[in-house]
């Protein structure tokens, strides 16, 4: 095998653009991504609350926890390749298009389709996954604390939101963090899947210099070891959070 390493010289630029494209689509992923899982998160272990006094109050959760039951469903259970490819095609035409746009119409969307649709929908879709699969990490991070705490929190006159915040989440969120990690790991590397829709990330890259010389080893080599340093920066900081407050920095 003759690898010829100078042929990646020319597309430095192209390999820089689509580490960054990458990262920003891993920060916008894992940070709304986050941000939805926890909520449903919070929704779905609701089941063990005590139930509002309120009869609309009952309803509301109920349907709550069946929407978002459908939802991480859905989301686990189909291919991220294929939730990509509807969220672009199907979803983003509905939310924006110059004539028929839910969000933004006119010439506004034709120049954000333009400019920013294929990031907005890859980022979008990835969002979407992550808060399925994280909204579960946090219902098990949750019930795997003993129910005998939420209990004496209830007994001392905490509500449930303020027992969740100051008991059960301080501690759950370190039993999280290892899922969560490889959750962000994970969403680092589909997110080569949204080269399809056109975003120029590192998979589109790397196909860009094969498809120029017909040369698969070197441009694919490349991304190869560009994910493996974002993945291993991930795993170094993850585990600086899972070390107690008193040892970081060792």
């Amino acid at each position: 095998m003759n690898l010829r390493w100078e042929i990646l010289a020319g597309y430095g630029p192209l390999f820089l653009s689509g580490l960054w494209m990458t990262v920003q689509l891993a920060l916008v992923a894992v940070g709304a991504g986050l941000v939805l899982g926890a909520l449903l998160g919070l929704v779905s272990s609701s089941a063990d609350a005590p139930e509002p006094k309120a009869p609309l109050l009952r309803v509301l959760m109920k349907l709550a926890r069946a929407v978002t039951l459908g939802y991480v469903t859905f989301f686990r259970g189909t291919p991220l390749f294929v939730q990509i490819l509807l969220v672009h095609f199907a979803l983003m035409p509905t939310l924006i298009h110059p004539e028929t746009g839910w969000l933004l119409t006119g010439e506004a969307a034709r120049e954000f389709r333009q400019e920013h649709g294929a990031f907005f929908s890859g980022a979008l879709a990835l969002t979407l996954n992550a808060g399925a699969y994280i909204s579960e990490i946090f219902r098990a991070g949750i019930q795997s604390i003993h129910r005998g705490q939420t209990q004496a929190a209830y007994s001392l006159g905490l509500t449930h939101a303020q027992a969740m915040r100051d008991v059960i989440l301080p501690q759950a969120f370190r039993r999280m963090v290892p899922a969560l990690v490889n959750e962000g790991v994970t969403l680092i590397k589909d997110s080569s899947l949204v080269s399809a829709i056109g975003l120029a990330e590192l998979a589109l890259a790397a196909r860009t210099v094969a498809g120029a010389y017909s040369r698969y080893w070197e441009p694919y080599l490349a991304i190869s070891a560009l994910y493996l340093v974002l993945t291993l920066l991930l795993s170094t900081l993850a585990k600086r959070l899972e070390a107690p407050a008193h040892l970081r920095g060792r």
